[in-house]
């Protein structure tokens, strides 16, 4: 996942708003805005991604992270 996150694939490119985009995956962000307007996405990293995400389920923590969020009430929704 790191790999695919952090793109190095791409040289690297992207990785701000990979990590960005799994965060907004789990609901801990509402877009994967970054400072830098360039620093997006890169091609095909969303759907690495996915993939990963699919092949590997028991590797992603998005169920703990809802429970935690849900528990401490961290994020309301509006």
């Amino acid at each position: 996942m790191n790999a695919v996150i952090f793109y190095a694939a791409n040289s690297y490119h992207g990785c701000i708003s990979g990590i960005h985009e799994v965060l907004r995956r789990q609901g801990l962000l509402k877009y994967i805005h970054c400072l830098e307007p360039k620093e997006v996405l890169s091609p095909g990293q969303a759907e690495e991604i996915d993939r990963i995400t699919r092949e590997y389920s028991q590797l992603i923590d998005d169920d703990f992270v809802k429970l935690f969020i849900e528990d401490k009430g961290i994020i309301k929704e509006a």
